[in-house]
């Protein structure tokens, strides 16, 4: 009510049918995009949210990737971690997302084109014979 009132300015709205449950506002998602995107489309992204956080809507900006990789609380957290990769070098890459209690995240370096491929077959049940084969044929 508080959302239809004081941000969309369309109190009406908290009465109508098409919207009165979550159910019912899915099954008219159309309309109630358009009623959202009219409203937006009036303000820029900062001012949207300071208002919804003014009345006391949940909500929070969406970052692009340069503004996502930059965030300070990355850093903060030590989510950074240096992966080796084929030749010499290294390249930072973020954690998982989730931790697993007690158990350390893997950052295993990144293996070269073809660095496993034996491996794999072989476990696969693949004969030496057989991946000799794939690779004489340049499957592999």
């Amino acid at each position: 009510a508080v959302l239809c009132d004081r941000f969309l300015g369309r109190p009406e709205l908290t009465d109508d049918p098409r919207f009165a449950t979550s159910s019912a506002r899915v099954a008219h998602r159309d309309e109630v995009n358009v009623v959202v995107a009219e409203r937006c489309a009036r303000s820029d992204a900062e001012e949207i949210l300071k208002e919804l956080e003014s009345i006391g809507i949940a909500c929070a900006g969406v970052n692009d990737v340069t503004a996502f990789l930059d965030h300070p609380v990355l850093a903060a957290r030590e989510r950074w971690r240096d992966v080796p990769v084929p030749g010499g070098a290294t390249v930072q890459a973020l954690l998982p997302p989730a931790d697993l209690a007690g158990l350390p995240a893997r950052m295993d370096p990144v293996p070269a084109v073809g660095e496993h491929t034996e491996a794999i077959l072989t476990e696969l049940g693949r004969t030496g014979e057989e991946i000799e084969a794939l690779r004489a044929d340049a499957v592999i």
